[in-house]
């Protein structure tokens, strides 16, 4: 019986394993045939930009990878901003058009692509826009278009910007679950939706602050391309004065009403085509590829950009993960590479680990005593994320970076309120006075709590003479900058937190100056796991992200979003230099 039982499962042991090796051969030759089907750009041809994936800084493909872009998550910005500037150059492309998007992107990462935008319409090649519906951040690339569009039964979507903070003490109170917390600086309100069931005074001025700030500078923007006044902008907002397309229209904010196929006819007259002649488009996603092959720098020496972008965690990192590992490693072979002659590391983080932010604040140290080191902000660079980035020799940020959050703060879970509620009990027996160190079944005694303050009051005196050292600032001029408060990139250069209002290609172009560098390529670390290795992984099983899928689509995007926020909490370790809560600017 045994023996039978033992032979059937080796038989389906091998059909598995078979059929899963069919399956590498199917995907293998498809990838195989998709690389050898590079698309050619006709003459006269326009390029589709359609956004519809979340945009990340950088994906990390290796470009000598045959399976690099396949199975992404993920668009990388700066395979979109190079692929827009390849375009500029193309003469098979005539034009662009912004089509039906849904932006999965920051404010600063939409903006770097909104004046890619610009720079392409240098050369006497024209931007139209198109949309069933505009949301708000779509609009504001879209604005950059010479021509705007929208579907005549559609809707556009302009009324400012604002965030949503979610508190849970009630949910402890009910729970029995408390988060235990330590903080320094009055506006470091990353554990206050832990604290109370409203939002302090101080919180909301920061975030009233912030967040004008950052619609001053989209309104800006927006003003110089469709020739209406801030003021009239801020009056179409307060009274949804686009929100139907007539209206759309009458307030300037679109050109006309079209359906598809009368836009198709614009775009047509726009390359000179006749209304039947057949209209060459090529899709973003298929000009990428195309656009890898052509350079934009030549050169032998080098400008490495170091890409660190996600929560700053203690361990090795990865994609969406700041790690000391593979960020520290990055910057020691750009260091040591001789060809490279400057770094510019592009920091987009809300934070996380206080000791991890040291460690590669350690590295930046070592890495500008060697060659410059120049930062480039993308959409935040908060507490943390501006803890790595305090020690370079230049700081960039966009208008509508947020920066600055220096404090510190630590938090604990504490269960004994659940475990009286259930009947259970705890107990401890050491050998020494503190032994026994902290329980999550017992209330958090004093003396634990001071023990954890210290901690607390020893890393923000760190951070403030980090950032003292770094900006050549006094202490007391630093913490009068901290105390957590956040900024945007505007504000933070006023207050002399950054050098410089710009986006990547400004710090390169500072990078290069700072090396009297004409000539030069650049060179990106760290490089990752392609999307077909995190494929395989997610096929497997052992991907974390699959599961997160899943979860999400059974619970729903707003009650994911609030387990997410309870978990990052539980998972802190140490202290944390973190942006205020979960920072949702719409």
């Amino acid at each position: 019986m045994n023996f039978l039982r033992n032979l059937l499962a080796a038989i389906l042991g091998c059909l598995i394993a078979l059929g899963i090796s069919f399956f590498m051969f199917v995907i293998f030759i498809s990838l195989l045939g998709n690389m050898e089907d590079t698309v050619a750009v006709k003459n006269n041809s326009i390029l589709e930009l359609q956004l519809q994936k979340p945009i990340n800084d950088y994906t990390g493909d290796d470009a000598a990878d045959p399976f690099s872009g396949f199975f992404q998550k993920a668009q990388g910005l700066d395979a979109i901003l190079h692929a827009i500037q390849v375009a500029k150059n193309d003469d098979n492309i005539k034009g662009i058009s912004i089509n039906s998007n849904y932006l999965l992107s920051g404010w600063a990462q939409t903006r770097e692509i909104r004046m890619a935008l610009e720079d392409f319409k240098e050369n006497g090649k024209f931007v139209y826009s198109y949309s069933d519906f505009y949301m708000q951040k779509d609009y504001y690339l879209s604005s950059v278009a010479d021509s705007l569009f929208i579907n005549p039964v559609g809707g556009l979507d302009f009324k400012g910007l604002s965030s949503e903070v979610l508190f849970f003490k009630d949910l402890q109170d009910k729970t029995g679950v408390k988060m235990e917390v330590i903080r320094h600086g009055k506006y470091k309100s990353a554990v206050e939706p832990f604290l109370s069931n409203e939002m302090s005074e101080a919180n909301r001025t920061q975030l009233k602050e912030l967040i004008g700030s950052l619609w001053a500078s989209l309104i800006s923007d927006i003003s110089n391309e469709r020739n209406i006044g801030p003021g009239n902008l801020n009056v179409i907002a307060d009274t949804l004065g686009g929100r139907t397309p007539k209206m759309a229209v009458e307030s300037g904010l679109v050109d006309d009403t079209l359906f598809y196929d009368q836009y198709e006819a614009k775009l047509k007259k726009a390359v000179g085509l006749n209304p039947d002649d057949d209209l060459n488009t090529v899709e973003l996603k298929d000009y990428i590829p195309v656009a890898k092959l052509k350079k934009i720098r030549s050169g032998k020496e080098k400008i490495a950009v170091i890409y660190a972008q996600g929560e700053i965690m203690y361990g090795e990192g990865g994609p969406n993960i700041i790690g000391q590992g593979v960020i520290n490693e990055a910057l020691k072979k750009a260091r040591e590479d001789d060809d490279v002659k400057a770094i510019v590391f592009r920091v987009n983080s809300p934070g996380g680990s206080a000791l991890t932010s040291d460690i590669i604040w350690r590295e930046i140290e070592l890495t500008k005593a060697v060659k410059p080191v120049v930062v480039s902000m993308g959409d935040v660079a908060a507490s943390g994320g501006y803890y790595i980035s305090v020690g370079a020799d230049k700081i960039f940020a966009e208008p509508t970076t947020i920066t600055g959050s220096i404090g510190v703060f630590g938090t604990i879970p504490n269960l004994s309120g659940l475990a009286k509620n259930i009947g259970v009990h705890a107990a401890q027996v050491g050998t020494n006075k503190n032994s026994a160190n902290y329980s999550l079944f017992e209330p958090m005694t004093d003396q634990f709590r001071s023990v954890v303050r210290e901690s607390v009051e020893n890393t923000y005196d760190t951070f403030l003479s980090r950032v003292s050292a770094g900006r050549n600032i006094t202490v007391a001029q630093a913490d009068s900058l901290a105390q957590g408060r956040v900024w945007s990139g505007t504000d933070a250069k006023r207050l002399g937190l950054v050098d410089e209002l710009g986006d990547l290609e400004d710090a390169i172009a500072e990078a290069a100056s700072m090396v009297a560098l004409k000539n030069y390529s650049i060179k990106k670390f760290p490089i990752y796991k392609s999307g077909f290795e995190r494929f395989m992984e997610d096929m497997q099983g052992s991907s974390s992200e699959s599961k997160e899928s899943m979860i999400q689509e059974e619970i729903g995007e707003e009650a994911f979003t609030i387990l997410k926020q309870i978990k990052s909490a539980i998972q802190q370790k140490g202290v944390q230099a973190r942006m205020p809560f979960a920072l949702d600017i719409k």
